[in-house]
């Protein structure tokens, strides 16, 4: 499993023309699953991002979580995070699980997520989406649970 994090003043992600989902302060999790990732894979990340301190303290210091600011998080599913871009022009998707799969994974991360007492919105699955980011800081990590952070 492999997610691009981003520290947050809003978010929102559009479908149709439509708003699906909208966060003000908290987390953008663009997040892409792999063939072999399952429910340890999916508490793992999920325990990761809620409590990963990336918010600033009252002294400017990274040292407050999600969890601890009472902010929200924003989750798109993201394939395209498992593209090998190595050979050739055009990437390789090869790597990324298929859809139906991946789909079952998503939502058990969102819910995962939303056990942790943080509120969650999310995208389509699949669609076509339009996100719109206010980042924050910019703060941007990527975490890879084969890699950890």
């Amino acid at each position: 499993m492999r997610a691009v994090v981003q520290r947050v003043a809003r978010a929102k992600v559009l479908t149709d023309n439509k708003v699906v989902g909208s966060i003000g302060k908290g987390l953008c999790v663009f997040l892409g699953v792999a063939p072999e990732d399952g429910e340890r894979e999916v508490e793992w990340m999920a325990e990761k991002i809620t409590n990963l301190r990336i918010f600033e303290d009252l002294s400017g210091k990274m040292n407050l979580s999600l969890v601890d600011e009472g902010g929200a998080m924003l989750v798109v599913s993201q394939f395209t995070l498992y593209g090998d871009c190595r050979k050739g022009r055009r990437p390789s998707f090869a790597s990324a699980c298929e859809p139906e799969k991946a789909n079952r994974v998503y939502e058990k991360f969102i819910r995962s997520v939303s056990s942790r007492g943080v509120p969650v919105e999310s995208g389509v699955f699949q669609a076509f989406m339009q996100v719109e980011i206010c980042n924050d800081g910019p703060a941007t990590l990527i975490i890879d649970t084969s890699g950890g952070c």
